[in-house]
């Protein structure tokens, strides 16, 4: 026992001394390390030295200490201390200087001007004596000869030009330029004049001539062409430089003299009272309009006084009681804080509207943001921590413009108002017949468009207003006034979404109160999106205007016709060869008839009867009657729908038969074949009895669609389709009009092969839909008031169609009359399908017939088998009472299993059976 216990104390004793032992050698072993690598790193750096031994004896020797060098360094610290010095104090001036404000620069360079001007006048003028007068005599005289008493004028001139007008940096070089050519040719003049003297001759000889400058200028040119072309190429130098300094072109001169002459009073023109009478009854007008308390608000023409703008704001602020419930102040207490942001909202407004920067100061203090309304102000004020939102709210210099800032970008009305060419005047036509076109002179003037007034002024501020108040970054950058609409042009700024524009729609038209606002986003060509504006008061676009425009004189195209005016204050025509055809649709009173009118009254201005042939379609029976007669008709004008849509089938045949000699003769259009008949090219094959005629233009005009598709929908439509479709190359053209524009009227094959549309006012987007494939004429205010979207353009142009009077009309029509009588052809309206052989020896059948029609006619179907139904007749009789109703256009040819169509309405049935029974003649 006692060994056990023995054994077990020996083992506790042996592991504590072993447990003793462990962290004893642990924390021994890193001084140990530490002793064992220290010997290592004192023998490595006592080795480094011992290599690097040999470099140190091989170093050259220090050389002795000079006893002067102390001094140099010395004078060296010294000078380049006191440059340095010199230096900074004139970089303090620069900066200093550069610091100033711009204004100041601009004030100490003219004030320096004309202190060389008064120094250079006294030695010039009279004889300033000592070291300045030799200078000003050896540079000014020596240079500019005898005309050194001018460089002292010149000098003040310009002085005063820095004085008065700061802000008009970009016209320095243009005047320099101008000044060194009208100097150089002036001065070279000079010298010529005295005699050409040389350097040989001595200084004082060139002194009293031209000066250095002119001996410069003159005797290159002596010397290399003589003085016969020297003289009049300084004189042409000499009025370059006249030109370049008043800013002058050549082709400006004339108006210049004018404006001289009426200034001086040799010339008289009530012009400019004229307009200012027109700009006072405009602004009359327009004050009248406002509210009471707007009427008296300071004009932009008016002196702006950044005092008196302080102490009407706070007047204003005093005078109105303020939103929260804070008590009236005493008005001579001192200003606080919402009182300076008043001010300077104040100043900063009145700057910006009279295109000065505000000061620093001014522009710094944006506590407060400013708002007006209808004639007052009210100042709220803003916690310091929105002061920087203040700022970006603000945005004078991009969203408050003055409004004579925004340019008026209408064209302006051509100048050129020649007739048509003499080839248009008068033609020969085959035969013996001479036909002259109508003068332009039957067609009345307009006068010219209305100007800027002060409505769109009013618009432009409404429209600024809007952009601030809804935070776009947006700015009115000008304005295109059209007879009818004005579009005001609107730049985005950056990071702006265009549907920041459109979503404003009706607050636009809210605060221009118009609801026909119209936004185009963009314009065509342009960066800028559209907002376009009814005008006020409109004006009316005349026929004779259009024509008379140059681009129509020198195009003698036959089917070339006037639609109106754009937006743009340009007018716009139309070739219909190339449109190739075009549907025109639009409400009642919208102006479609009026366009029509245009039309035809274009072909008959232009062309001749030899050159284009019409069909007119009319089932109203009123339009078109003023045409009745033209020599231009190929048939009498078609009343009647079921005469019309064999009219349509006769132009299909047409239209095959030119195809035939086209395809014959190896042309692939009727202008190539024209022009190789009339120049012989072309002849009839031998044995032929037929001679080849140039064939003319063929112009089918449908006033009204829906009639003909209501009464015989499948063959007007099939007509209609094969005729678009293919009568392009053989010269025939299509103009459908209709004021229904619902989709079984211009279904879509019709739309499919009529690429050109002329849209007037519409009832409705669907309709709109219908004739433009997009929105947009729901939106027009109608009288003429159209889009048209030719074929290949993407976006519709706006414009405002042509107006005819009927008085001018008829005497266009008259005109053309008394020229030459119309030529119809018996073939347009005969039936698109032959017929049938039958027999018509009625025979016993008169009453069996009279009852077949009767039942026919009143029930408005067709039906051989409910003939045989309802008479009790076998199919042969019901079959041949069916024939005899055919041969007399009571029902339409058999179409297989289809019901016939019936071609008399029930009102018309007495009139049928009168005929059947040979009571009336058919």
């Amino acid at each position: 026992m006692s060994t056990v216990v023995s054994t077990g104390n020996l083992t506790l004793m042996a592991s504590r001394q072993s447990a003793a032992k462990k962290p004893a050698k642990k924390t021994a072993a890193p001084p140990k390390a530490a002793a064992k690598k220290a010997p290592a790193k004192k023998t490595a750096a006592k080795k480094a030295p011992a290599k690097k031994a040999p470099a140190k004896k091989a170093a050259p020797p220090k050389p002795a200490p000079n006893p002067t060098g102390g001094v140099y360094r010395l004078v060296r610290a010294v000078w380049l201390g006191a440059a340095h010095a010199v230096g900074a104090v004139f970089r303090g001036v620069g900066q200093g200087a550069r610091s100033l404000d711009p204004a100041h620069r601009k004030d100490g360079i003219a004030l320096l001007l004309l202190a060389l001007a008064l120094i250079v006048a006294a030695g010039t003028w009279s004889n300033l004596q000592g070291p300045v007068g030799d200078l000003v005599e050896m540079l000014v005289t020596g240079t500019f000869g005898r005309l050194d008493l001018l460089v002292p004028i010149l000098l003040a001139v310009i002085a005063v030009r820095f004085i008065r007008h700061p802000e008009k940096p970009e016209a320095n070089g243009r005047i320099v330029i101008g000044l060194s050519a009208l100097l150089i040719g002036v001065l070279g003049q000079v010298h010529l004049a005295c005699g050409a003297p040389a350097r040989s001759d001595g200084m004082q000889a060139i002194r009293d001539a031209g000066g250095l400058i002119g001996w410069g200028a003159a005797t290159p040119l002596t010397y290399t062409m003589g003085e016969i072309l020297a003289v009049p190429l300084l004189v042409l130098l000499t009025i370059f430089g006249l030109l370049v300094v008043t800013a002058t072109p050549v082709n400006a001169i004339p108006q210049r003299l004018r404006l001289l002459g009426r200034k001086l009073g040799i010339v008289q023109d009530d012009t400019d009272e004229e307009l200012t009478e027109d700009d006072q009854r405009y602004d009359d007008h327009w004050r009248e309009s406002l509210p009471p308390r707007s009427r008296g608000r300071r004009t932009a023409s008016e002196a702006y006084d950044p005092d008196s703008a302080e102490q009407e704001a706070l007047s204003r602020r005093r005078g109105r009681p303020r939103k929260s419930a804070a008590p009236q102040t005493d008005p001579d207490r001192p200003r606080d804080a919402v009182d300076v942001a008043a001010a300077a909202a104040a100043a900063l407004d009145g700057a910006v509207l009279h295109g000065m920067p505000p000061s620093p100061l001014v522009a710094g203090l944006t506590q407060g943001v400013t708002a007006e309304r209808d004639g007052y102000e009210e100042t709220t004020p803003v916690p310091a921590a929105r002061s920087k939102a203040a700022k970006q709210t603000v945005k004078p210099p991009r969203q408050e413009k003055l409004n004579a800032e925004v340019p008026d970008l209408t064209k302006a009305p051509p100048t050129d108002t020649r007739d048509l060419p003499p080839r248009a005047e008068q033609l020969q036509l085959a035969g013996d017949i001479t036909y002259s076109l109508p003068s332009l002179d039957l067609l009345a003037r307009g006068g010219p468009g209305k100007a800027r007034s002060a409505a769109n002024d009013a618009i432009v501020d409404s429209l600024t207003t809007v952009f601030t108040e809804f935070k776009v970054d947006a700015r009115v950058t000008g304005f295109t006034r059209g007879p009818t609409v004005t579009r005001y042009e609107v730049e985005l700024g950056p990071a702006v979404k265009v549907e920041r524009i459109t979503a404003l729609t009706k607050n636009i038209a809210y605060a221009v109160a118009s609801p026909d606002v119209r936004i185009i986003s963009p314009i065509p060509g342009k960066s800028a999106v559209g907002i376009e504006i009814p005008n006020t008061d409109r004006e009316m676009v005349n026929l004779g205007d259009v024509l008379r425009l140059a681009d129509a004189a020198e195009d003698d195209h036959p089917m070339l016709v006037a639609l109106g005016k754009d937006v743009e204050g340009g007018y716009v025509m139309a070739n219909l060869a190339k449109m190739p055809h075009v549907l025109v649709a639009g409400a009642t009173g919208s102006g479609k008839s009026s366009c029509i009118n245009c039309l035809i009254t274009s072909v008959m201005v232009r062309a001749t009867p030899e050159d284009v042939r019409m069909v007119l379609v009319d089932p109203k029976r009123v339009e078109l009657t003023a045409y009745e007669g033209i020599p231009h008709l190929i048939t009498p004008i078609i009343t009647n729908p079921k005469r019309a849509a064999e009219a349509l089938q006769w132009v299909v045949r047409e239209m095959d038969l030119r195809y035939d000699d086209l395809a014959a003769y190896g042309y692939r259009h009727i202008d190539d074949f024209n022009a190789a008949v009339r120049s012989g090219r072309v002849k009839s094959p031998e044995g032929s009895e037929r001679e080849l005629q140039p064939y003319p233009y063929l112009l089918v005009i449908v006033d009204e669609l829906a009639d003909l598709m209501m009464v015989a929908p499948r063959d007007v439509e099939d007509a209609i389709v094969r005729i678009t479709q293919l009568a392009r190359a053989a010269g025939i053209h299509l103009v459908l009009a209709t004021q229904r524009p619902s989709v079984d009227v211009v279904t879509g094959l019709i739309k499919a092969n009529v690429p050109s549309r002329l849209a007037f006012a519409t009832s409705s987007l669907a309709d709109s839909r219908v004739i433009l494939d997009q929105p947009g004429a729901e939106k027009l205010i109608g009288k003429g008031d159209g889009l048209f979207l030719p074929m290949g353009a993407n976006k519709p142009t706006r414009l405002q169609g042509a107006f005819v009077t009927e008085d001018e009309v008829a005497a266009i029509v008259q005109h053309c009359k008394d020229q030459m009588t119309p030529v119809f052809r018996d073939d347009v309206v005969v039936g698109t399908k032959q017929k049938k052989e039958i027999d018509e020896d009625i025979g016993d059948d008169l009453d069996l017939l009279c009852q077949a029609a009767e039942l026919v006619v009143s029930t408005q179907f067709g039906s051989t088998s409910m003939l045989q139904r309802k008479l009790r007749v076998g199919f042969a009789k019901a079959g041949r009472l069916m024939d005899l109703m055919e041969s007399r256009n009571i029902v339409g040819p058999s179409e297989g299993s289809k019901a016939r169509d019936v071609l008399v309405k029930p009102d018309e049935l007495d009139g049928v059976l009168a005929v059947i029974r040979g009571e009336a003649d058919g």
